[in-house]
């Protein structure tokens, strides 16, 4: 299955309107928790069904990694709202020992399905086990901030830095968005301002970029942050 062919794209564009027409943007739920689930539960088999499986890792991700030196043996990698698994995969393929996460325990059997080495759990970002904080060496965090709304983007961001240990790196890649101002509706980009937030949670920033999405030309940040050792 391919998401170049005409038939994946007319489904998914067709679910692209049914999951709008439940999507309530965050009014009953800031964590969305309740959507995100009826995603997976509404997509049978179809990875159509799901708007954001591209059946591939992020470019911008698989970019940064054939750029990067394999990682030492033994070092951790997080996937944060890894979906159906493609960008754990990719991590994994690195040479990394991947922990990949998501809140659909759907999401986290099909992921298994496709990519049996690694390992995969179904967690609430905002409840995540106690063993992973200040546990990776790398954390990878695409898109699950700008899912949510803005008010709880403070939230999210602590939470995922909580993830990066002493010495290690976290690595964002995010739609962006030029002011600061509140965002019209989903997705809720980031701002500059907002994506510096990780710094609050005792990350620094070594790189930020500013990047064209190449699949479809929308500009992203593609942002590198350390915790000092």
């Amino acid at each position: 299955m391919s998401v170049d062919d005409p038939g994946f794209a007319a489904r998914r564009l067709a679910a692209r309107a049914r999951l709008d027409a439940i999507d309530d943007g965050g009014a009953s739920d800031p964590h969305r928790r309740a959507w995100f689930e009826a995603v997976y539960a509404l997509a049978g088999d179809d990875p159509a069904q799901i708007p954001w499986a591209d059946l591939a890792p992020h470019p911008l991700l698989a970019e940064w990694l054939a750029k990067t030196a394999a990682p030492p043996s033994g070092a951790r990698a997080l996937d944060i709202g890894c979906g159906l698994g493609d960008n754990a995969a990719a991590l994994a393929a690195k040479g990394f020992k991947v922990t990949a996460f998501d809140l659909s325990e759907l999401a986290t059997g099909w992921a298994k399905r496709r990519f049996p080495d690694v390992d995969f759990a179904a967690a609430d970002l905002f409840s995540a086990p106690a063993d992973w904080r200040s546990a990776f060496d790398l954390v990878h965090e695409c898109y699950t901030v700008q899912a949510l709304p803005d008010r709880v983007h403070g939230e999210a961001m602590a939470a995922i830095a909580g993830f990066v240990k002493p010495g290690g790196a976290l690595l964002v890649i995010a739609r962006m968005r030029e002011s600061a101002t509140p965002s019209p509706g989903r997705p809720w980009p980031l701002a500059r301002e907002e994506l510096m937030a990780f710094t609050a949670h005792g990350l620094t920033p070594e790189a930020i970029e500013r990047r064209p999405d190449p699949t479809d030309g929308k500009p992203h940040w593609r942002a590198l942050f350390r915790r000092p050792a």
